[in-house]
C-alpha cells in the first residue's frame, strides 16, 4: 500500500489511524507465520517483523505472547517505536492512535516520553510530566475521574476541578470508550488465560486495556467464571454467600474495623470485596447535587459543619475536606438540629 500511493508506511498508519480505519485483523495465523515469527522474534524490531507480516505491532506482541516467546515484561523499545512516539507527541497525535500504532499501553507511553525528554503538544501547560504519567496511569487501571482528581492531591499534586481534568485527559487523546476492537490475537490470549488460570494482571498492561474491559470481553465470550482461580490469589477463604449478603447489608451502616472483626476478615478484604461487588461506603460516596447545594446554603445560614453532617449521614472531618476544597471556612458555630429537606427548604 505504501509503495502504490508513494508514501511512507509510518505516513500511511498514521492516516489510517486519523480516519478511524484498521487492518483486517481477521486474517488467520498459518504454520508458516509462526514459524517466522518465532525464527525473528527477539532479534528484530517488532515493527519490520509486523511489516513483513502484514500485520499491527500489537498483533505481533499479542501472537508471540501465545507462543510463548515473551516474558510479561514488556520488550524493549525500537528506533521504529521511539521515531512514532516523538513524531506523534510533536504532532499532537491522540495517545489512543499512537498506543494502538505502536502496540502499547498508556503507561508505557508516558514512561518512555519520559525517558527521551519529551512533551505531547497538547500537554496542559500547567501540568507536570509525572502528573500527567500518573493521571494517564490511574485512568488506565479503571479508577473513575473523581476518585483521581482526590488521589493526586492526596499525592502532593494540584488539586484539580473534574471538569477541568477531563478537558485535559480528553485533549492528550485519551478518552472513556474510546473503543478500540479487540482483535482475534488479543481473544485468544485472554482464552489462554483464562484456560491456564494465569493472573489477567500482566496481561491487561501488555494489551493496554482496562480490568473492566477485561471483563466485559470475557463474558462476550462466556470466559466468566471458569478462571481456575475465580477469586484471585487470596490467601483467605473463599467468601459465601451469607458473608457477600451480610456484607451488602452491613457495610457502610457498620464501621469497618467493627464488621471486620465480627467477619473475621481483615479491613483489606472487606474493602476488596465490597469494591468487587460495586458497594460505595457511605462515607466516601460521591456528593450529589442536593448535598452540593445543602453545603451552601448551609455556609450561608451559619449552619455548623458537625450539624450538617448528621444531616448528610457523613463523616465531619471528610465534609470539612470537602467544603474547604471548595472554598468554604465554616469555623466555629453554635449547634442546632437541622436536616437535609429542611435546608433545601430555605433557599
Amino acid at each position: 500500500m505504501a509503495l502504490a500511493l508513494g508514501r511512507g508506511r509510518a505516513a500511511v498508519a498514521e492516516r489510517i489511524a486519523l480516519l478511524g480505519l484498521r487492518r483486517n485483523s481477521a486474517r488467520a495465523w498459518t504454520e508458516l507465520d509462526d514459524a517466522e515469527l518465532t525464527r525473528r522474534y527477539g532479534g528484530e524490531p517488532t515493527a519490520t517483523i509486523a511489516s513483513d507480516l502484514g500485520r499491527s505491532c500489537s498483533a505481533v506482541y499479542a501472537r508471540a505472547r501465545i507462543l510463548d516467546l515473551t516474558e510479561g515484561n514488556p520488550p524493549e523499545w525500537s528506533p521504529w517505536e521511539d521515531a512514532q512516539l516523538v513524531e506523534g507527541y510533536r504532532r499532537g497525535v491522540p495517545l489512543a492512535q499512537i498506543a494502538t500504532l505502536i502496540g502499547r499501553p498508556f503507561g508505557g507511553l508516558s514512561s518512555r516520553a519520559g525517558t527521551l525528554g519529551i512533551v505531547h503538544a497538547n500537554h496542559p501547560p500547567d501540568w507536570s510530566a509525572q502528573e500527567t504519567a500518573r493521571a494517564l496511569e490511574l485512568a488506565e487501571a479503571g479508577h473513575r475521574y473523581t476518585a483521581i482528581v482526590d488521589m493526586l492531591a492526596r499525592e502532593g499534586f494540584p488539586q484539580r476541578t473534574i471538569r477541568g481534568f477531563g478537558l485535559a485527559i480528553r485533549k492528550l487523546g485519551y478518552g472513556r470508550g474510546w473503543g478500540r476492537a479487540w482483535t482475534p490475537e488479543e481473544d485468544a490470549l485472554l482464552q489462554k488465560a483464562y484456560g491456564e488460570g494465569t493472573s489477567l494482571t500482566p496481561l491487561r498492561r501488555q494489551l493496554g486495556r482496562t480490568s473492566g474491559s477485561l471483563r466485559h470481553r470475557a463474558e462476550y465470550l462466556e470466559l466468566r467464571g471458569r478462571h481456575a482461580n475465580r477469586n484471585g490469589w487470596r490467601i483467605g477463604p473463599d467468601w459465601t454467600e451469607a458473608e457477600e449478603a451480610r456484607l451488602r447489608a452491613d457495610y457502610g451502616r457498620v464501621p469497618t474495623k467493627l464488621l471486620a472483626a465480627r467477619m473475621g476478615r481483615t479491613k483489606a478484604a472487606l474493602t476488596s470485596r465490597a469494591n468487587s461487588l460495586g458497594l460505595v461506603h457511605g462515607y466516601i460516596r460521591p456528593f450529589s447535587d442536593e448535598e452540593t447545594r445543602a453545603l451552601e446554603i448551609a455556609f450561608r445560614t451559619g449552619v455548623s459543619i458537625a450539624d450538617l453532617a448528621v444531616a448528610l449521614d457523613r463523616k465531619a472531618m471528610s465534609l470539612s475536606k470537602y467544603a474547604t476544597n471548595h472554598g468554604y471556612q465554616f469555623g466555629r458555630r453554635p449547634r442546632r438540629t437541622v436536616t437535609l429537606e429542611a435546608l433545601l427548604a430555605a433557599a
